[in-house]
């Protein structure tokens, strides 16, 4: 049983025209996306959903592996307020002793720690060179950053101190899409002074 992703689902329905949390048209897409997109993930130690907004694809992941610690961020109140809902209410619809390791921060990702994440995933929160560049600088060295992405979408070369793992294809309702997986590979340059 899913109750996280259920209980998303339902205060998704209900509040997202009043909230503005996501566009028109049926959630189902939104789901498979992220499901596709986490397909094969093994995370480990602390992670982050960069501009999560309604909670894709962090919910998704959260609900996939509850002991993951995994920080959901967005700078936008009501998102955050919304989310923090949805956690409440699954945690008290959930069987005894489920936990998700899961913390709402209501907060841009420039004022996140340097280095504090083990992995990161971002879907739709920014142009994929920005978010590479958050990876760098967010990412332990050895984390995976995984970006979502619309087929097609331009990607430019990541940074030094990221490289490319792999990318895998995959169809949501008649939609291409791709995922990314990024890792960083070497030390942050010294500061200078």
């Amino acid at each position: 049983m899913r109750e996280l992703i259920d209980t998303h689902r339902a205060l998704l329905e209900s509040w997202r025209h009043a909230m503005n949390l996501v566009g028109p048209g049926p959630l189902d897409a939104h789901y498979e996306d992220s499901l596709a997109a986490m397909e094969g993930l093994a995370p480990e130690g602390r992670w982050a959903d960069l501009g999560t907004g309604a909670g894709f694809p962090g919910v998704v992941l959260c609900d996939l592996h509850p002991d993951l610690h995994l920080d959901l961020v967005d700078s936008r109140k009501k998102r955050c307020v919304f989310l923090q809902e949805v956690f409440s209410r699954a945690k008290k619809a959930a069987k005894e002793g489920t936990c998700w390791n899961a913390k709402v921060l209501c907060q841009r990702v420039e004022d996140l720690k340097d280095e504090a994440y083990d992995g990161i995933v971002a879907r739709a929160f920014a142009p994929p060179g920005k978010v590479l560049d958050h990876a760098l600088r967010l990412l332990c060295p050895g984390g995976v950053a995984v970006l979502m992405l619309a087929q097609g979408q331009p990607v430019p070369e990541p940074p030094k101190g990221l490289r490319l793992l792999g990318e895998r294809r995959y169809e949501v309702q008649g939609k291409l899409r791709c995922v990314r997986e990024y890792q960083r590979v070497d030390q942050l340059p010294e500061a200078a002074g």
